[in-house]
């Protein structure tokens, strides 16, 4: 026996063999190329067989998914022959037409309100133009033609109507005769229009007579217009359309170098205000200025230097 502590016999230890190398590994290789290919070929295969009945099906979706038809166009230099697809003429084009972007839609929207405003302001300027007609045809009824002058603006239809000597002797707020048969002339085609009515007083550049009932033109203004709202009142117009506003001469019909100027400039004016939006009425002025001149002009003369 040995005196070790171990009495098993000691294993010998084998050598280590060298790792045998497998010379067929290409073949794994070789083996997935030929896959891909035939892949390759299969899908090739299949995409050129294209099923007319599939396609239309598709083509009719995409129409009524997008909202706009799906055209097959046949482009230019092609044939039956060389086509993808024998039951059509030529190569497909199936075209979609794209979203609309927020630009468009913006410009859009903002090309109809365009739009809307314009047919507004044109039946507005043809409503104002209409009671113009009305107006001018009842003073030349009454025998007064040309005592008024008319225009439209962005606020509505101006009739201008000079104070000297038609409606008030000077620095005077009591109506005359004629002043009177003249706002009987037009009450009945105020009295029946729906549109608020401005009636607004000035005066000319000269001051008051100092000493005088008047301490200024203001005054004199304001009061020539409290007049004739007062007197349009008693002749049928509804008073909850009526309003009076005095300016002194602040609001110049024509500039005091006119030679016109003390008479035209000392006047009432009637304003029939447009019921339109404030989009139309900005366009009113452009359609007075396109269409022709009907403006009436008065004759009559100065009384002097009297506001």
């Amino acid at each position: 026996m040995s005196g070790g502590g171990h009495g098993g016999r000691r294993r010998k230890k084998h050598p280590d063999h060298e790792e045998h190398e497998n010379h067929e590994r290409w073949l794994v290789s070789y083996a997935d190329m030929m896959t891909l290919l035939l892949v390759l070929f299969v899908v090739l295969f299949a995409m050129s067989q294209v099923d007319t009945k599939k396609f239309a099906a598709l083509a009719s979706g995409l129409s009524e998914a997008f909202g706009a038809p799906i055209q097959a166009i046949t482009g230019p230099g092609t044939s039956s022959d060389s086509s993808v697809l024998p039951a059509l003429d030529a190569a497909v084009d199936v075209q979609i037409p794209p979203a609309p972007t927020a630009e468009t839609a913006v410009d859009q929207s903002t090309a109809q309100a365009a739009a809307e405003a314009a047919a507004e302001a044109q039946a507005q300027y043809a409503s104002l133009d209409g009671v113009r007609d009305q107006i001018d045809a009842a003073l030349a009824a009454a025998g007064y033609a040309g005592a008024a002058r008319y225009e439209i603006d962005e606020r509505g239809l101006v009739v201008h109507i000079v104070s000297d000597p038609v409606l008030f002797d000077a620095e005077s707020a009591t109506l005359l005769t004629q002043g009177q048969a003249i706002l009987d002339a037009i009450a009945p085609a105020l009295a029946g229009l729906p549109n608020q009515l401005d009636v607004e007083g000035h005066a000319n550049h000269l001051p008051v007579t100092a000493g005088g009932p008047w301490p200024s033109n203001w005054e004199l203004s304001g009061a020539r217009a409290s007049t004739v709202v007062r007197y349009l009142a008693g002749a049928g117009v509804p008073e909850t359309r009526l309003a009076a506003t005095g300016y002194s001469s602040t609001r110049p019909m024509v500039p005091e170098s006119d030679p016109g100027a003390i008479t035209l400039n000392r006047r009432v004016d009637i304003v029939v205000l447009s019921t339109a939006s404030a989009e139309a009425n900005e366009l009113l002025p452009g359609l007075e200025a396109a269409a022709p001149t009907t403006t009436t002009e008065t004759t009559t003369a100065s009384e002097g230097g009297h506001p």
